[in-house]
This record gives C-alpha cells, sequence and structure tokens, in this order.
C-alpha cells in the first residue's frame, strides 16, 4: 500500500475552500480546483517506500506488470489506464467536450507534425487518449450536460424576449435535430465579436431579470454565467445545453462528443488517463471551432443520473455502472463490518468521510483518513476495509 502525496491543481474557477476543507488544511486563499490522482505526467501522484517520494508514472514505468498486474499490461499497456480527481468548482468551467480515441490520435498526431510545442495554448491535443469521463457528486452539484432538443432549447431562448437570438431560434426550428444543433452552436461560436457583445450583454440581462422573477425557473443557474463570465457568449451555447443538479453520491458519465461544462460544487471524477479538451466558451482559453464542430455529437437528449447499484459477490461494494473498461468508480459506506477489496487489478482509494483502515494479507495497516488516497498495486492478494461511518471511493480498471 502506497499512501499517496497528491498535486492540488490551481485553475482560476476552483473554489478557494472545498479542497482545503475535505483535506483537513487551511484555505490559502488562492482557487484549489482539482486534486490529482494517478500517474499522468502533468501532476503525477509521489509515493514513499522507503527511500523518498518518488512519481507513481516513474514506479510504474519501472515495472508495470509488477504494478498494474499482467492482465492489465496486456489488455490497456503499461502505463495507468486512469486519473482519478477530487474536482472542486468555485465558479463555471469552460463548455467543453472530449474527442474518441481515433480523433485524439489523430489530433496529436497532426498537432505534433505542426511542430506545436506540448503545452502551446493553441494545441487542442496534449496526449494521443480519449478522455470519458465519471463524476460523482459528494455534495450538491450543478452542471450543464448535453443539449437540450431544438425545441425545447427554441422555447427557452424565446422566453428571454431578445431580438439578437431570433435568428438562432429560426435555426434551431429547422432542419434535422443534428443540422438544427449543429448549425445554430457554429452561429454562437462564428457571430462577429459586435454583435455578440450585443447579444450576450441583452441576453445576460434577460437572464437574470428572468431569475430575479423566478428563482426556482429554467434560468436561475444561468446566473453564474452572467456573473463570472460577463460577455462570453458561452452564455448563449450554454443556453442550448441541459442543466442538472446531483445529490451527494449521484453521478453523471459523460462520453466523447458530449458538451458540458460544471458550474458549481465538489465531486469525485474519474476518467480516461487523458488532458484533450476541445472548449465552446466561459474560458479565456483556446477555442478551435472547427475542431470543436468535428468533435461534438449533436443528439440531444436528458442526461441520465447514475445511482450506486450494489456489486454482487463483493459485499459493502456498490458501483457506477458505465460503458467502458478503462476506469471503474465504486464506493464502500462502512458500517463496522470488514470488507475484501479485490486485488487482481491497479487501485486508488479516496477517503471522502470519517477513517478506515486498510489491513493487507501480510498484516501491515494504515489508516486513511478524509481526503487521504493510497495506492493498491496488482498483487492478487485482496486488501481488508474496516472502519465504521467512513466513505471510500474505489477507482480501477475492469478486465
Amino acid at each position: 500500500m502506497d499512501r499517496l502525496v497528491n498535486t492540488v491543481r490551481p485553475y482560476a474557477w476552483g473554489s478557494v475552500t472545498a479542497i482545503p476543507a475535505l483535506l483537513g488544511r487551511e484555505p490559502t486563499g488562492e482557487p484549489q480546483a482539482e486534486l490529482w490522482m494517478g500517474a499522468h505526467p502533468g501532476a503525477p501522484s509521489r509515493a514513499d517506500r522507503g527511500d523518498g517520494p518518488r512519481r507513481l508514472d516513474e514506479l510504474i514505468a519501472a515495472d508495470p506488470e509488477g504494478e498494474l498486474g499482467a492482465a492489465t499490461v496486456a489488455r490497456f499497456g503499461p502505463t495507468l489506464p486512469f486519473l482519478f480527481k477530487v474536482l472542486a468548482a468555485g465558479i463555471p468551467l469552460s463548455i467543453q467536450a472530449h474527442p474518441t480515441l481515433d480523433q485524439a490520435r489523430a489530433g496529436f498526431a497532426a498537432e505534433n507534425a505542426l511542430g506545436l510545442p506540448p503545452d502551446a495554448p493553441e494545441r487542442n491535443y496534449r496526449d494521443a487518449n480519449h478522455k470519458p469521463e465519471l463524476i460523482c457528486a459528494l455534495d450538491e452539484f450543478d452542471g450543464l450536460c448535453g443539449f437540450r432538443p431544438p425545441a425545447g432549447a427554441a422555447a427557452l431562448l424565446a422566453g428571454l424576449k431578445v431580438p439578437a437570438l431570433d435568428p438562432l431560434i429560426a435555426l434551431l426550428r429547422t432542419g434535422t435535430e443534428s443540422e438544427a444543433l449543429r448549425r445554430t452552436l457554429a452561429a454562437v461560436l462564428t457571430m462577429a465579436d459586435a454583435d455578440a457583445a450585443a447579444a450576450v450583454r441583452d441576453t445576460a440581462e434577460a437572464v437574470d431579470k428572468a431569475a430575479a422573477d423566478d428563482p426556482a425557473g429554467p434560468y436561475a443557474p444561468y446566473t453564474r454565467i452572467t456573473r463570472d463570465f460577463p460577455g462570453d457568449r458561452g452564455l448563449i451555447a450554454g443556453l442550448l445545453l441541459n442543466h442538472i443538479r446531483l445529490r451527494a453520491g449521484q453521478a453523471l458519465y459523460l462520453g466523447a462528443g458530449v458538451p458540458h461544462a460544471y458550474l458549481h460544487g465538489i465531486c469525485v471524477e474519474l476518467m480516461a488517463n487523458s488532458d484533450n479538451v476541445l472548449r465552446a466558451g466561459l474560458t479565456p482559453k483556446h477555442i478551435d471551432v472547427p475542431e470543436l464542430l468535428k468533435v461534438v455529437g449533436f443528439t440531444a437528449g436528458a442526461p441520465e443520473v447514475l445511482r450506486p447499484e450494489p456489486v454482487a459477490g463483493t459485499p459493502g461494494e456498490e458501483l457506477y455502472p458505465v460503458p467502458i473498461d478503462e476506469f471503474r468508480l465504486s464506493r464502500f459506506v462502512l458500517d463496522g463490518r470488514d470488507r475484501l477489496v479485490d486485488g487482481r487489478t491497479p487501485q486508488i482509494l479516496l477517503c471522502t468521510a470519517g477513517t478506515a483502515r486498510l489491513t493487507a494479507a501480510d498484516g501491515t495497516a494504515l489508516d486513511l483518513t478524509r481526503g487521504g488516497s493510497v495506492f493498491l498495486p496488482a498483487t492478487g492478494t485482496g486488501t481488508v476495509l474496516s472502519g465504521a461511518g467512513a466513505t471510500v471511493f474505489r477507482a480501477t480498471v475492469t478486465l
């Protein structure tokens, strides 16, 4: 068992208080957006096996089969297939979508051929992997996810009574679902700057007024955008998306091409080991409209809220089912009974409440407190979880 030392990413949208509260630390006054747990080279966790802290990616590279297990290496290659995070949004994140595996490979190769440095701000593809992801709320969590049906988006825009939105409403009411959504998003993102500024200004004023008149109405969630991103055309793009509010313990899976934005709250996030993001607004970062339109899937539908399901044959474990094998998220809510964690795959355990004790097959024990995490190599032997009142999330793979 390796107790992990993890990096906190201080992105501007991060909450000042949520991650410090989870870790039991005093806030620094600066945003703390993401706690990274894993072996992504951008911010790998560190573990000390008696000779000082070492990067987890380097430990795995030195002995892939010993750390990940032969079956995992055969299936996914010699690197940890997933990246585990705690995400804490104080203000909205950018509206974004992620590529398929084929798109990521092609885009990464093309940008490399152009000679773009890995950290170039105009890069879309920082690696050759896809980035499906799963979030699970630790408290109330607000976000935008997937397109509204064109008729519903048109009605929402029409309800604001902003003349500058009329051309977009007409686009939403014309053609097939896919055509209507594609043309409308493209129109928002390619609108002349002066026209966009006026449209966003009038839309923001109408959203704020409608939300003040009906604080529980459909426009209220968008006041976070009008407040935190004044003048950003992502406000209009965001109105095309479904609003979703997760309660603690509820989850959401986001596959390739699904446009989304996280508005506020804290969650655990598990994803394929990638950092590829195509943006559509609510950000000062690079927005590549043609590439974004290639990646986004223009299909409408309400997001499916996932709830944990008992795992047959593993008492106490609850699984969030997803249609992908590179990552698997489950949790244990400990009630005083010992629970066995399967040891055939590499995994990271994160405690989000209480204190849990981990006991390895050789009797070695480790206490995991709130905010603490450990890496368990694929030894083939199980680890016992014990305690009462603790919640432990388990990130691993499916073989």
